[in-house]
């Protein structure tokens, strides 16, 4: 999901300029299309006053699992797994702050 909506505002802007039949633009619709295979399913929705509130979905090809995700069930993830991601993810600012310690 995240690369398809890095990838809609060059397909609109293709679309736009007039290469709806250009290979470019039918590349990126594949890959779209490729990556929405498996969207499926239902959404319950509140209207209410102008505005659009999801109270529910549900799909046949859900990667959510209640018993995976909750922190109070014995499930596949545990708080100590978010230390890794934490870890990895500052690495890049550590080393962003050592190289400004070393310049200046």
């Amino acid at each position: 999901m995240i690369l398809r909506d890095g990838l809609i505002p060059k397909y609109a802007q293709l679309v736009y300029n007039g290469f709806w039949f250009a290979p470019e633009r039918q590349a990126l619709q594949q890959l779209i299309d490729a990556s929405q295979e498996s969207v499926t399913g239902t959404a319950r929705l509140k209207l209410y006053k102008g505005n659009c509130i999801v109270v529910g979905r549900k799909s046949p090809y859900s990667l959510y699992s209640e018993d995976i995700a909750s922190f109070e069930k014995s499930g596949g993830y545990e708080q100590k797994d978010a230390t890794g991601f934490i870890r990895l993810n500052a690495l890049r600012l550590r080393i962003a702050a050592l190289l400004k310690k070393r310049r200046g």
